[in-house]
């Protein structure tokens, strides 16, 4: 944008809507600060200037309602570039740390641009307070605003607002999901390399991704080297935002300035159109600035007071995040700022849903304190543009809290902990785990139903990001971080995984027969479970990243997905994609709520047995609809234990007996609908069932196209 032939004609403006907001007059600047004594918008005029082309002093008499700062350019169009200076006091001690040397970015800029040529290193100084005195504003700091004009045309699109229980989400990674060679798609790393795999996720029968934070975020925030390969390390996750209200510039083409996010919407578009939800990953707990050390980029530049949870010194921050800071997320301001953001992902980029990492800072008091009746919490669930939007908690943070089972209110779902631990725990064979298989298959009753919850407050999963994925699952017993470059200490240890009697990758048939095996069984009581299962993406094609279970800083190929696995495993897609059909041709499965005694009947290997609960070995049957009429009967049989186990089953109501839908122990029952594994019965009363596997047997007495999976 060139101002050489613009005159730009200062208002007062107005205080509300918050950002840079566009209209056929000029553009409106409005920017929050209770402590500033003075505030200065900058304009650019491209991405990489080193001086602004004009600055814009605000008369707090004039420019200022309340701690609203204002001013309406008349005649400005759209495509400006822009960024703030503010002065007021430098006293941490009173949780003040003004500089008006920094440039700060405004956090409801909608579209940021020069995100490729930012310094980090440059804005840390900014929070020293040896480099007040004389400083210059550092001309390395590029990355600006930019004022945009929603001209996308969303055409007819409506979400698809799949119910709870028929939803199956796919957690993935947009550059992850195609920046390898092997996706073959025309943008990789990009929103619209996603839009590319749209027909894959149809086949697979996935109904909502989940996308890892594509907020505005610095991949090259880190300063350490991989001391394997000697490159540097980047942030690949993104859980390190500094821009809340804008998608990632590096997810897009850039083949101009904003055009994030006409692709982005263009991305969410294709999805609903293809009955696809998009759920947003987002971080409201910590923001990229890290600790009193950190980075001066937007909040702690425009009133850190305000913004962030201090420690009693106010110089130091509450770090509930595990990161360096914690944001003041039950302060008025920060909350109406939460609510505006939400509000602006759901009305202006048309997303169904978010996932809020370390959820419970979100319930936490100005001092830290959790609330038995946070209001952030309420209002989110009660906010009324965002009544349909799906809500998931991470109910834990890193200062202690765990509140799985106990998070604020019915409308919000959880990552349930419990569910990953003890599945990965029943098929590694550790005893006295059948009360808590069948509890966690159920829905999770124990968990959720004293707090007027069921099974689709629980998401339900065995891997995601953090952590192994399941191909390592089964192939490592413990981590293999160096690469990081924290000396192996970061990541989890209780991985509750087995690697089959060699560490990592083998030739050995015998060893992978049984990794296979052990992941189809996760697989199955992932997607056969009551509650809303969450598959990490990947997992399906055997995806690994080389024993890694925290690969947040490795954007590289250990964490890219390299779709020529697909070929390689062909047969597990299928598995996979059986298993989900299965899930959406029984409803039963998916309900919303828990089963009842006579809904379910558990037995052990005879089924007018009860089952050993804390058995040493996991040996587990089911049968779903036992003794309700006019219904489809389904049998569920587990055996965790190391030996063949023979299952006593009730008599079916078909003269053919039981038929076969799923074993995992079979290596052919995943190829055609009419293989010979679904046209024969049972037909006696016995089933023989390998060690470390599942079945899934139908009584097709009022079925009549069962083998249509």
């Amino acid at each position: 944008m060139m101002f050489a032939s613009l005159t730009l004609h200062a208002l007062p403006g107005t205080p509300l809507p918050f950002g840079a907001h566009h209209s056929k007059e000029g553009v409106n600047f409005s920017v929050f600060s209770r402590h500033a004594i003075g505030m200065t918008l900058l304009l650019f005029a491209t991405a990489r200037a080193t001086e602004a082309e004009h600055a814009i002093v605000m008369d707090p008499l004039r420019n200022k309602t309340g701690d609203i700062w204002h001013v309406a350019l008349m005649g400005l169009p759209s495509g400006v570039l822009y960024a703030w200076q503010v002065s007021g006091p430098y006293a941490p001690e009173q949780g003040h740390r003004f500089n008006p040397h920094a440039i700060v970015l405004d956090p409801y800029a909608k579209a940021l641009v020069g995100t490729d040529c930012w310094d980090y290193h440059a804005c840390c100084k900014h929070s020293l307070p040896q480099e007040l005195k004389g400083a210059s504003t550092d001309s390395r700091y590029k990355a600006k605003g930019l004022v945009v004009a929603d001209t996308f045309d969303w055409q007819d699109d409506s979400p698809p607002r799949h119910s709870w229980s028929e939803t199956i989400i796919y957690e993935t990674h947009v550059r992850g999901l195609t920046i390898h060679p092997s996706s073959r798609v025309q943008h990789p790393g990009t929103f619209l390399g996603v839009v590319d795999k749209i027909p894959y996720f149809q086949a697979l029968g996935i109904t909502t991704i989940e996308l890892l934070p594509i907020q505005e975020f610095y991949e090259n925030e880190l300063v350490r080297i991989n001391p394997v390969s000697g490159e540097p390390l980047k942030n690949y996750w993104g859980y390190s935002t500094i821009a809340f209200f804008a998608p990632k510039e590096s997810y897009s083409t850039r083949s101009d300035y904003g055009v994030a996010l006409s692709e982005f919407k263009t991305m969410v578009k294709a999805l609903h159109r293809a009955g696809i939800e998009v759920i947003l990953d987002i971080v409201f707990n910590h923001t990229s600035e890290g600790n009193h050390l950190g980075p001066t980029l937007n909040f702690r530049g425009l009133d850190n007071q305000i913004y962030y949870m201090l420690e009693e010194d106010n110089v130091h921050y509450k770090n509930y995040s595990g990161t360096g800071n914690t944001l003041n997320c039950n302060h008025p301001v920060v909350r109406d700022y939460i609510l505006d953001c939400l509000r602006h992902w759901v009305i202006d980029m048309h997303v169904d849903g978010f996932r809020f990492d370390l959820a419970s800072i979100l319930g936490r008091d100005e001092q830290g304190n959790l609330l038995n009746n946070p209001p952030l919490l309420e209002r989110i669930a009660e906010d009324p543009v965002l009544r349909d939007v799906k809500l998931i908690a991470e109910a834990w943070d890193a200062g202690g809290a765990y509140q799985v089972g106990h998070f604020h209110g019915v409308r919000w779902s959880e990552w349930n902990g419990h569910f990953r631990d003890d599945v990965r725990r029943f098929w590694r064979g550790d005893p006295g785990m059948n009360g808590a298989l069948v509890s966690r298959f159920c829905g999770s009753s124990d968990i959720y139903q004293t707090n007027n919850k069921s099974p689709i407050h629980s998401i339900n999963f065995v891997t995601c990001h953090d952590g192994f994925t399941m191909a390592d699952l089964v192939s490592y017993e413990r981590k293999h971080n160096l690469a990081n470059g924290e000396n192996n200490a970061d990541g989890g240890n209780d991985n509750y995984s087995s690697n089959g009697g060699i560490e990592g990758t083998t030739d050995d048939p015998i060893i992978e027969q049984q990794r296979l095996k052990r992941i189809k069984n996760m697989m199955a009581t992932l997607l056969l479970a009551r509650g809303v299962p969450m598959m990490l993406g990947g997992d399906e094609m055997r995806r690994s990243q080389q024993g890694n279970n925290n690969a947040y800083c490795q954007d590289n190929p250990v964490s890219w997905y390299d779709w020529s696995l697909l070929e390689q495993n062909q047969a597990l897609f299928e598995f996979v994609r059986k298993l989900i059909a299965l899930r959406k041709r029984f409803p039963v499965l998916s309900e919303q709520r828990f089963y009842s005694d006579s809904s379910i009947q558990w037995f052990g290997q005879h089924y007018q047995e009860l089952p050993n609960w804390q058995g040493r070995e996991g040996i587990l049957g089911c049968v779903i609809n036992a003794d309700l009429a006019n219904q489809v009967r389904l049998i569920l049989l587990f055996n965790a234990s190391e030996r063949a186990i023979s299952f006593c089953l009730p008599n079916s109501l078909h003269e053919h007996g039981w038929r076969l839908l799923i074993c995992t122990s079979e290596t052919n029952d995943i190829n055609a609908k009419s293989s010979e594994q679904n046209t024969l019965g049972v037909h006696s009363n016995t089933y023989v069932l390998a060690e470390n596997a599942l079945t899934v047997l139908v009584d097709p007495g009022k079925l009549q196209d069962f083998c249509a999976i």
